[in-house]
């Protein structure tokens, strides 16, 4: 019982490793700027950005380079991470025909 008490006592002592990061730059409308500058405010992986909304999104954006605002339209970012977390890569790609960079066209 004492063995069973401590493995379960190591076990808990460890934390999850960290998820592996996602290659968001599969997302329509991210490319390796945005890519990292996502990163680096804490978004690696695709359930990560599909849980974040748009206006968090442009906060993120808008505090490393306004400019980036012009050219990226992050609406449907969390929609495309969804799909992608899911593994949904048929109906990425027939979402992401519809879009120019991230943007419904």
């Amino acid at each position: 019982a004492e063995a069973k008490a401590k493995a379960v006592e190591k076990a808990v002592e460890k934390p999850a490793p960290p998820a592996k990061p996602d290659d968001l730059k599969r997302v329509e409308g991210i490319g390796p700027k945005i890519s990292g500058i996502l990163q680096g405010a804490g978004i690696t992986t695709f359930a990560q950005l599909a849980d974040t909304d748009e206006d968090r999104i442009n906060k993120i954006l808008e505090e490393a380079d306004p400019k980036l605002l012009r050219l990226a339209h992050p609406a449907s970012w969390p929609q495309q991470a969804r799909l992608a977390a899911a593994g949904k890569w048929d109906d990425l790609e027939k979402l992401q025909k519809t879009l120019k960079r991230g943007r419904k066209t």
